[in-house]
């Protein structure tokens, strides 16, 4: 047999096997990889087999769409047909539960690809240990020690610290106002002004004033 030969029997038998309408393109596409068809010659080998009757041809517009002929198989009871839909039924019952089932167990392969091994969690369970004695010892240390802030102290460094900002509020109020009377009979810009005069604010020294 020819090589010619064998492609068209090839094709022949794919679409008795599939009994379902195909372009040539179709054909092209399904059989290409798995037989290195060229396309010209799936295109020829059709249009023969259609020529030589092995094959039904039907023209819509300019595609052309092949089938196998439905005269070589045994004709079916409507008894049969409905048996053969309550299969397909059931088997795409089948399908939807196996596929559920394929979901299921994805998602706990998931799960247990993103859990710790036993190994690593040993080995985490160790370094949380080590972490904890680490607080103990600190919490340890500062029971023990001897420098501790009373209530009162500690009151009395935040009334100091509210004094002191205060303060500071009060100065920087006043020196904006003074570079504010000053600014009015000066005749360069309050930029200029502060560089002659030197002058260095808070957002100079990135100083952000305290909230009381």
């Amino acid at each position: 047999m020819s090589k010619k030969d064998a492609g068209a029997a090839i094709i022949l038998d794919y679409l008795n096997e599939k009994n379902r309408p195909y372009s040539a393109q179709d054909v092209f596409g399904n059989l290409q990889k798995q037989h290195g068809f060229g396309k010209t010659a799936v295109v020829k080998a059709m249009e023969q087999l259609a020529q030589d009757g092995k094959i039904k041809e039907k023209v819509y517009g300019k595609q052309k769409i092949y089938f196998a002929d439905q005269a070589q198989f045994a004709d079916v009871s409507d008894a049969e047909l409905k048996e053969m839909d309550n299969r397909i039924s059931e088997l795409n019952t089948q399908v939807q539960a196996v596929l559920q089932n394929c979901r299921q167990l994805d998602t706990e392969l998931k799960e247990l690809n993103s859990s710790l091994t036993t190994p690593e969690m040993m080995s985490e369970i160790e370094e949380l240990k080590a972490e904890c004695a680490g607080y103990r010892e600190r919490l340890q240390k500062i029971k023990t020690a001897t420098n501790h802030v009373t209530p009162e102290e500690k009151e009395k460094v935040y009334k100091e610290r509210n004094v002191y900002v205060k303060e500071w509020r009060k100065r920087k109020r006043l020196a904006s106002d003074m570079m504010g009377a000053i600014l009015e009979g000066y005749p360069k810009s309050k930029k200029q002004f502060v560089e002659e005069v030197g002058i260095e604010t808070d957002e100079d020294c990135k100083v952000t004033l305290p909230s009381l």
